[in-house]
């Protein structure tokens, strides 16, 4: 690792840590699904962050980009699966709320 790269280290690190962190409590505290994707997708922003910092680091970083090139390909499916979900929730209850979908228990 370059000296240029090891001073900015721990800022990217600190920086992956509060998106991650700012997902989850986006994901959590929330009550509407549409909020609660998006959280996700800070969530993940955050995890794919930390994967490029640990190629980077640990000196191999082909294999760091190749694992986030996977993570993005399989969070875009999630996602758009998740979109359409939400979608048919709001279409059939008119709401996007947690509490209809936690009604539909069996």
């Amino acid at each position: 690792m370059n000296p240029e790269a090891a001073k900015l280290f721990p800022a990217v690190v600190a920086a992956a840590a509060a998106l991650a962190v700012s997902g989850l409590y986006c994901l959590l505290a929330t009550r509407n699904l549409l909020r609660a994707l998006i959280g996700f997708e800070i969530l993940v922003k955050g995890v794919t962050l930390f994967l490029v910092l640990a190629g980077y680091a640990s000196g191999r970083s082909g294999l760091g980009q190749a694992l986030v090139i996977t993570l993005i390909v399989v969070e875009v499916a999630v996602i758009a699966v998740a979109v359409c979900i939400v979608l048919a929730l709001h279409r059939h209850h008119r709401s996007i709320d947690t509490r209809t979908v936690e009604n539909l228990k069996g």
